[in-house]
């Protein structure tokens, strides 16, 4: 078994295996959503479009001497590259502690609000989804409401996803909320 490198991998080079991830997690999932399935696809081809072609070329070198990814002749002569569970398990790390809400140039007066009922037999999951939430920056307005005023929808829908709690969460945008001058003053809006 070869051993991984240890590197630091660039944000081209998360994509990278962010994007293979999709693509094993397409090919792994059991229940056949379509209209997911073909909102997963095209956020993946945006994704691709927008790496620069010469440092993906050089991010995937790096990953595949770093064992991360691996690759596979066939017999057709083509070459099929994969990630290795290294690989799998270093995207998943990749993916939960890098996630960030981006700052929009200019605030569209949406907020987003995000609310969940979930069953005490998720309680882990329910407080890991409650943390992570706060860690991304959402404003908590209950125990099971938040706010954000950015677009977030892929962001939110990844953590649900992770912590297989989507059936109980719910994500809106509404244009007024009754006490949004403290919203506005805690992301400072104003």
């Amino acid at each position: 078994m070869r051993k991984t490198k240890q590197l630091k991998i660039g944000p081209v080079g998360q994509k990278v295996l962010l994007l293979f991830l999709t693509g094993l997690t397409l090919s792994l999932t059991v229940s056949y959503n379509q209209s997911k399935y073909i909102r997963i696809i095209k956020a993946a081809a945006r994704e691709w479009k927008e790496i620069n072609r010469r440092a993906l070329s050089r991010s995937i070198k790096r990953l595949y001497k770093s064992r991360l990814l691996d690759e596979t002749e066939n017999r057709d002569g083509s070459t099929t590259i994969q990630l290795t569970s290294a690989g799998r398990t270093k995207a998943l790390t990749y993916n939960l502690d890098a996630i960030k809400i981006q700052d929009m140039k200019k605030w569209d007066k949406k907020w987003r609000v995000i609310l969940f009922d979930i069953p005490e037999k998720h309680k882990k999951a329910r407080d890991a989804l409650t943390r992570l939430l706060k860690k991304i920056g959402c404003y908590q307005f209950q125990r099971s409401v938040f706010a954000h005023p950015y677009e977030c929808r892929s962001e939110v829908e990844f953590i649900t996803e992770f912590f297989r709690v989507s059936p109980y969460v719910r994500f809106m945008i509404v244009e007024h909320i009754d006490n949004e001058l403290h919203l506005k003053k805690h992301f400072e809006l104003i």
